[in-house]
């Protein structure tokens, strides 16, 4: 089993920044990559980011590349946390975020983030 908690999600205005935590924790050992996903009011869930957890490397949709970044932070063995940096926000941001291990089909409550002046 593995838990997840999203948070950090807020109303902001456009040109904004606001950062995600995503805390996973359980049996995290087969874990490799863990992704950040959206779902903007009304539509499906799209992949957002994802960050393999040993090396480090990082893809992007391009709806977002150049404006957000995935990080991780690995250091204890019994939990990964990683952060989702969003910077130039656009009303087309506002969503509710979720993270999600690759390959595993365990998700959070999600973090509503909210775009609007």
């Amino acid at each position: 089993q593995v838990q997840l908690v999203e948070s950090g999600g807020a109303l902001v205005q456009p040109g904004g920044s606001l950062t995600l935590s995503c805390a996973v924790s359980g049996s995290i050992s087969s874990i490799y990559a863990i992704s950040w996903y959206r779902q903007p009011p009304g539509k499906q869930r799209l992949w957002v980011a994802t960050i393999y957890t040993t090396s480090g490397t990082t893809n992007y949709a391009d709806a977002v590349k150049g404006r957000f970044t995935i990080s991780r932070d690995i250091t204890k063995n019994t939990e990964y946390l990683v952060y989702l940096q969003m910077n130039s926000l656009k009303p087309e941001d506002t969503a509710v975020y979720y993270c999600n291990p690759k390959d595993h089909d365990y998700w959070g409550q999600g973090t509503q983030v909210t775009v609007s002046s």
